[in-house]
């Protein structure tokens, strides 16, 4: 017996049995309500208030299948118990396919009555899982939806934080005279830059996961390149990188790796009064690698005796290239006697 009124509409042009169901079903505790057209039922639910039907097959006009098909268009139709007469078998499994939560084979008696309750109570328990399931589904949905919003919002402000960070170093910079004290500063700079431009990735785009690495190694080394010829440098940066998407801290430690080894091309591969190309390459893999390689026509070195400069740099590079799961080698640049080669892999 349910714990609270339940209406069930009955579909059915038979009286005597009518009767006998909303006698047995009223005894049971539900409120029967009877109409004996698909017409009329749908009629009936539009008035709203009906959590379950039951739907025998031969209706004055078609068979209840027909209804139940038209029921497919309701928005939240109720459940459907369908009654079909004793033996026709392909009757009830064309009735479950079409959408019927169960079906009772039509008989005069108790048993009947007593499957018929089953079913009803069957139907309504599933009905009642499945909005459950449904409506977890829907907060599952609007809690992930309300976390990228803050996921964006969070990205958008780290990478305004790190941008002003940037630009006070910058101010700093341009109070300092000692050229080897700007240039550290100018390097930090770009160092910081290349991590506000993953942020700034993420929250203009629809994965917080993860960045298009082509995009964001663009317009990372178009302001790198920006920067560095603004400085006296006349090398040129070319960018080859396949279509990847790359979670988010990975990206990170490519930009930085990027941006040392493109930085320490401009400052020692070329004279300052003499153009050259650096090269930046990503290449997926077919095992779910990727390899990144950056390489120029300069003076070359292949990662051997001292590192130019403090050597920073290199050991940021390394650092980097840890947190990947890599390691840095120097192969021998492509096609030149000269110049100098990067190369790692790393697991996208």
């Amino acid at each position: 017996m349910p714990n609270s009124p339940v209406t069930v509409l009955h579909v059915d042009d038979d009286p005597g049995l009518a009767r006998l169901v909303q006698k047995a079903l009223g005894r049971r505790g539900y409120a029967v309500e009877r109409v004996t057209t698909a017409e009329e039922g749908f009629t009936r639910l539009a008035r709203g208030g009906i959590q379950v039907i039951v739907l025998d097959h031969f209706l004055p006009t078609g068979t209840g299948l027909d209804m139940l098909a038209q029921l497919k268009e309701l928005p939240a139709a109720p459940p459907v118990v369908y009654v079909t007469a004793s033996g026709e078998t392909s009757v009830a499994v064309a009735a479950l396919k079409a959408g019927a939560a169960d079906y009772v084979s039509k008989s005069v008696g108790e048993e009947f009555m007593a499957l018929l309750e089953s079913a009803i109570d069957q139907a309504l328990e599933k009905a009642r899982l499945a909005a459950a399931r449904d409506r977890a589904e829907r907060e599952m949905r609007e809690a992930k939806e309300r976390a990228e919003v803050l996921l964006h919002e969070v990205n958008h402000r780290v990478a305004n934080s790190l941008a002003l960070v940037a630009a006070l170093v910058h101010m700093q910079a341009k109070e300092i005279s000692d050229p080897a004290a700007q240039a550290a500063l100018r390097e930090m700079q770009a160092r910081i830059m290349a991590i506000a431009g993953v942020h700034r990735r993420l929250y203009t785009s629809g994965d917080v996961r993860s960045v298009e690495i082509s995009e964001y190694l663009g317009a990372l080394l178009g302001d790198l390149e920006a920067t560095m010829k603004a400085s006296g440098h006349a090398a040129t940066v070319r960018l080859a990188a396949a279509p990847l998407r790359v979670p988010t801290d990975k990206a990170v430690s490519i930009g930085v790796i990027v941006t040392e080894l493109v930085t320490n091309a401009f400052k020692y591969a070329y004279p300052v009064d003499r153009g050259g190309e650096i090269r930046v390459r990503v290449d997926a893999l077919d095992d779910g690698r990727a390899a990144l390689r950056v390489e120029d026509d300069g003076v070359g070195w292949r990662g051997e005796g001292p590192a130019k400069g403090t050597g920073m740099g290199s050991r940021i590079v390394a650092a980097m290239a840890r947190g990947l799961g890599s390691e840095v080698v120097y192969p021998a640049p492509a096609g030149a006697a000269a110049g100098c080669c990067v190369s790692l892999e790393f697991a996208v």
